[in-house]
C-alpha cells in the first residue's frame, strides 16, 4: 500500500459539522481550507469567518487551544476554487439534501487533484447514488467518511465504500483516519443511515414504544437506561435534547423514506410525543425544552399523558436496580421472569435490538464486530449489543427472542435467520470467536484486519468473547505484582526491552505501598532494561476515550496517619512522595510517562518529573491541590522554579525579573488550572515542545515505548542535580501577595483561598531570601512539604478534604 501524503485538506461546507471537523484537523496539525458560499455582503468569505469565530465560542470546546482557530484558511467557491488542485483529501460536509450535494459537485469536481481522495460526510444518504455523475477515475477516488459530533471527541468515523471505490483509498483514508485524526474506524454498507445510526436510532424507537407500552415516565426510563446499562449517563430523552428532536426527527424520516421493505417499517414511525414537540418548537436542550426543561434551577420533565412538565425524580425500583447488578445470564433471566413493569421493559428493550441486528446483519455490516465498535464509539456503551447477547448465553436467549417474536411480543414478526440456532455461530456460542467475528454475509468469521497502522496498537479494542485478543492486565511477561501495580514488559520478539508499569489503584492514586513498588520497578529496569514506560490499562475504555492517568496522592490511605499524629504525622508520606519523584527524575534509565484522561495533583507531579511524557490528545493535566485546601507537595512548585530560572538564563534576564517567568506557573496552580487538552497543557506549561502528543489513545503505550527506547538510544543520561537555582525571593512574594490582598478585599476569593495561594507563591519563589539567591532543590521541596503539612494542620483545610472525600466536590470555605 503507497503512504498517502497528506499535506493539505479541503473541507467544503462551514456548517456545525463542517467547522468542527476543520478545527480537529488542525488540532491534528493538518493544514485545512475551509470553503463555503461567498457571501452577499461584505468580504467573501465571511461565512467561513464567521464559522470559525463561532468554534471559539462553542463547548465542549472543538479545539485543543482556541488560538489555533487562526490556522484554518477561509475559503469560498467563487475566488478560491482552484485551490482544491492543492489538497490531498476533500471532504463534503453540507447540508443533508442530495440535489444540493449534486450541485456542489457539479462545481468542485473539475478542480479536485487527479490523486486526491473525494469524501462526503453524510449520515445516511446512498453514497452510491452521490457518486452519479462522476466520470469513472473520480468515483473511484469517492467515500462516505461519517464523522460523529462532535467531532473532536466521539471516537467512531463510518467509512463507507461505492461498487466503484478503489480498495487502496479506502486503506489508505482508514490508515489517516485511525493515526492521525485519532479515530476508530468501522466500515460500513451503503445503506440508509450506515450502522451506528441504524442500529442506534432503532434502539432509541424501541425504548420510547417499549416505555409507553409499560406506562414508564421518561425520566423512570433514562435512570433505567443509562449507567445502569453501561451506557451513557445523558441515558435516552436526555440524549435526545442533547442532539435536537429535529436532528432525531430527520434521521428517522431518513429510514421511513428509504427502508420501506424493511420487516421493522412498522418501528421507525415518528412517535407522537416527538412529533408533538418538534411542532411546538420544543427541540430540546436547543431551544430550552423538550422531553426536560429547566425552570430556575429545578429540572421538570415531561409528562407523556398530560403535556405538562412536572418534577423530575423517577429512578429505578430498588428491584430492578439489584437485579441489573448480576452476571449477564442471571440479569436477562430475571428481567424476564420478573413482573414488574421496568422489568419488563428492559428486558423487551434488549429483546429488540437482539432482533434487530440478528436480522439485520448481513445487510448493514461485514461482521458483527463492526455493530459492536460502531455502537460503543458512536453511542457510548461500553458492550456492544452482539456482545452483551453472547455474554448472557447465545443459544439461551436466541430461544427467548423466538418465543417473544412467535408470541407477537415483538416489534415485528420477521424470524432469527438461520445462523442464529445453527452451524458455526452456535457451535462457537455466539458471534466472536478466536478466529474473528461472524460475517452473515459470507457465512464465516473474519479477521481482524491487517492494515500495518494497527501494528502500533499493542491493544486494540477488545470484544468480549473475542478469545483471541490481548489482555492488558495480563498480557506480557510480568516482573513481579502485588495490590498496588504491575511491572511487566511486552514479551513479544523485539518488544521486551522496556519495563511498564500499570497501576490498579482507584483512579490510579498513588499511596506509600504504590509508590514503593514504582521505585522497585525503576531498580528493576536499572538493571538490565532501556527504560520504563508508566502507561494505565484504563485509557483504553471506550466510549470516552482516555484515562485517568492519575488522580494523584491517595489521601484515603494516608489518613490512619492524620488520625494517629495530626497534620505532622502526614510529613513522611509527603517526604516519600517528594524522595520517588525525585528518583523518577535522576533513574538512570528514561522515564516515559504515557498520559491519558486526567493527571492531576501528584499524577501530574510524576509526569514532570519524567524524562519524557507522550500525552493523548485528551489529557487534562494540572495541579489542583488548593480544591482540597493544600498545596502541591510533591516537587510540582519545585519544577516550576527550575524551568522559570532555565528560561530566565536562556534570555540573559536578571534575578529581578524572574516573577515573569513564574507567573504563568504560580496562577496555574494557585488557580487549579486544567488543561482542556495535551495541546493546551503544552501552553500551560506542562508539556514541553519536544514531548509527544498522540491522536489515538490505541497507539499511546507503543509510542511511549518507541520514545524510552530512542532516548536510550541516544546514550540517555539524568539530568545533573541543580545545586545553584536562582530564585525570585521576598520581593516577588510580596508582589503576589499584593495582587492577592486586592482579591481578597474585592471578595473574588475567600481569607483561607489567600493563605493557601500565598503559601505557593513561598513555595514557587524560593522564600523569604533575597532575588537571585541561589537555593538547591532539597530546599525548595522542603518549602512545599511544609507549607503542605502547615495547612493540613488547619481547620478549614480539613473541612475542604473531608467534603471532597464524601461528595468528590470542592469546598469553599
Amino acid at each position: 500500500m503507497s503512504n498517502l501524503n497528506i499535506r493539505k485538506v479541503a473541507v467544503l461546507g462551514a456548517g456545525v459539522m463542517g467547522a468542527q471537523i476543520a478545527a480537529h484537523l488542525i488540532n491534528a496539525r493538518v493544514p485545512v481550507l475551509l470553503f463555503d458560499l461567498p457571501a452577499k455582503e461584505g468580504p467573501k468569505n465571511a461565512i467561513a469567518l464567521k464559522a470559525i469565530e463561532t468554534l471559539k465560542k462553542l463547548s465542549p470546546a472543538p479545539f485543543g487551544v482556541k488560538d489555533d482557530a487562526q490556522y484554518i484558511t477561509p475559503a469560498n467557491y467563487e475566488d478560491d476554487i482552484a485551490k482544491l488542485a492543492e489538497c490531498d483529501v476533500v471532504i463534503e460536509a453540507i447540508a443533508e439534501r442530495m440535489d444540493w450535494k449534486h450541485d456542489l459537485y457539479k462545481k468542485v469536481a473539475p478542480h479536485i487533484g487527479p490523486n486526491a481522495i473525494f469524501a462526503t460526510n453524510t449520515s445516511g444518504l446512498s453514497i452510491t447514488e452521490l457518486s452519479q455523475g462522476f466520470d469513472e477515475a473520480l468515483r473511484a477516488r469517492f467515500c462516505g467518511v461519517h464523522f460523529f459530533n462532535p467531532p473532536r471527541y466521539m471516537h467512531l468515523v463510518e467509512l463507507i465504500p461505492t461498487t466503484h471505490t478503489k480498495p487502496e483509498i479506502l486503506d489508505q483514508l482508514e490508515s489517516f483516519l485511525t493515526s492521525v485524526v485519532g479515530k476508530g474506524v468501522v466500515r460500513a454498507k451503503d445503506t440508509p443511515n450506515f450502522i451506528a445510526n441504524r442500529v442506534g436510532v432503532f434502539s432509541i424507537l424501541a425504548v420510547i414504544a417499549e416505555a409507553k407500552k409499560f406506562g414508564l415516565r421518561f425520566d423512570e426510563v433514562d435512570d433505567l437506561t443509562g449507567a445502569r446499562l453501561g451506557r451513557a449517563k445523558s441515558a435516552t430523552f436526555r440524549t435526545a435534547d442533547v442532539v435536537g428532536l429535529d436532528t432525531m426527527q430527520h434521521v428517522i424520516k431518513t429510514m421511513q423514506d428509504n427502508l420501506k421493505d424493511d420487516p421493522f417499517f412498522a418501528a421507525y414511525e415518528t412517535p407522537a410525543v416527538l412529533a408533538g414537540l418538534v411542532a411546538k418548537g420544543a427541540l430540546g436542550q436547543k431551544t430550552g425544552s423538550g422531553f426536560y426543561r429547566k425552570e430556575g434551577k429545578a429540572i421538570k420533565v415531561l409528562d407523556a399523558n398530560t403535556g405538562e412538565y412536572v418534577d423530575g425524580g423517577g429512578k429505578a425500583d430498588e428491584l430492578v436496580g439489584r437485579i441489573l447488578k448480576r452476571p449477564p445470564a442471571e440479569r436477562l433471566k430475571l428481567l424476564r421472569e420478573t413482573q414488574h413493569p421496568q422489568a419488563q421493559f428492559l428486558w423487551s428493550i434488549f429483546r429488540d435490538v437482539f432482533h434487530y441486528i440478528g436480522v439485520h446483519l448481513a445487510s448493514i455490516a461485514d461482521n458483527a464486530r463492526d455493530v459492536d465498535l460502531a455502537i460503543r464509539w458512536g453511542f457510548g456503551w461500553n458492550e456492544g449489543p452482539f456482545e452483551g447477547w453472547q455474554a448472557a448465553g447465545w443459544k439461551q436467549v436466541a430461544e427467548w427472542v423466538k418465543e417473544d417474536i412467535d408470541a407477537g411480543k415483538a416489534l415485528s414478526n420477521a424470524p432469527l435467520p438461520a445462523w442464529v440456532f445453527e452451524g458455526q455461530v452456535a457451535a462457537n456460542g455466539g458471534v466472536h470467536g478466536v478466529e474473528g467475528s461472524w460475517s452473515a454475509a459470507e457465512a464465516r468469521f473474519v479477521p481482524r484486519s491487517n492494515l500495518p497502522v494497527y501494528e502500533r496498537q499493542v491493544f486494540r479494542a477488545a470484544l468480549s468473547g473475542e478469545t483471541s485478543a490481548r489482555d492488558p492486565k495480563t498480557f506480557g511477561k510480568t516482573l513481579f505484582e502485588n495490590e498496588h501495580l504491575r511491572a511487566w514488559v511486552d514479551d513479544r520478539a523485539g518488544e521486551d526491552d522496556i519495563v511498564i508499569v500499570s497501576y490498579k489503584s482507584k483512579m490510579n492514586t498513588m499511596g506509600p505501598g504504590l509508590l514503593d513498588s514504582l521505585v522497585k520497578a525503576i531498580d528493576i529496569a536499572e538493571d538490565g532494561y532501556k527504560g520504563v514506560v508508566i502507561w494505565q490499562p484504563t485509557s483504553l475504555k471506550l466510549g470516552a476515550p482516555g484515562g485517568p492517568f492519575s488522580a494523584g496522592a491517595n489521601l484515603e490511605e494516608a489518613m490512619p496517619a492524620f488520625m494517629m499524629g495530626g497534620a505532622k504525622g502526614i510529613e513522611p508520606f509527603v517526604k516519600k512522595f517528594q524522595d520517588t519523584m525525585l528518583r523518577v527524575k535522576y533513574a538512570n534509565v528514561p522515564v516515559v510517562a504515557a498520559v491519558s484522561g486526567i493527571a492531576l495533583g501528584g499524577g501530574c507531579e510524576i509526569m514532570l518529573h519524567s524524562a519524557k511524557r507522550v500525552a493523548h490528545i485528551e489529557s487534562y493535566v494540572g495541579l489542583v491541590e488548593v480544591g482540597v485546601g493544600l498545596v502541591p507537595a510533591g516537587g510540582g512548585l519545585k519544577e516550576a522554579a527550575l524551568r522559570a530560572a532555565d528560561a530566565a538564563q536562556a534570555v540573559g534576564a536578571a534575578p529581578s525579573d524572574l516573577l515573569k517567568f513564574l507567573q504563568k506557573s504560580f496562577e496555574n496552580a494557585a488557580m487549579a488550572k486544567v488543561s482542556g487538552s495535551a495541546l493546551e497543557a503544552r501552553a500551560m506549561g506542562y508539556l514541553k515542545p519536544s514531548d509527544t502528543i498522540v491522536f489515538n489513545v490505541f497507539e499511546l503505550l507503543d509510542t511511549a515505548k518507541k520514545e524510552a527506547r530512542a532516548l536510550s538510544a541516544a546514550g540517555y543520561r539524568p539530568p545533573l542535580r541543580a545545586t545553584q537555582i536562582p530564585v525570585a525571593g521576598r520581593s516577588a512574594i510580596s508582589t503576589i501577595k499584593a495582587s492577592l490582598v486586592n482579591m481578597r478585599d474585592g471578595r473574588f476569593i475567600s481569607d483561607h483561598d489567600f493563605l493557601i495561594a500565598s503559601r505557593i507563591a513561598e513555595a514557587v519563589c524560593g522564600g523569604d531570601v533575597e532575588a537571585g539567591s541561589l537555593v538547591d532543590e532539597a530546599w525548595l521541596l522542603t518549602l512545599e512539604r511544609r507549607a503542605f503539612v502547615d495547612l493540613l494542620g488547619t481547620q478549614k483545610t480539613q473541612e475542604r478534604i473531608m467534603g471532597m472525600l464524601q461528595t468528590g466536590k470542592p469546598v469553599r470555605n
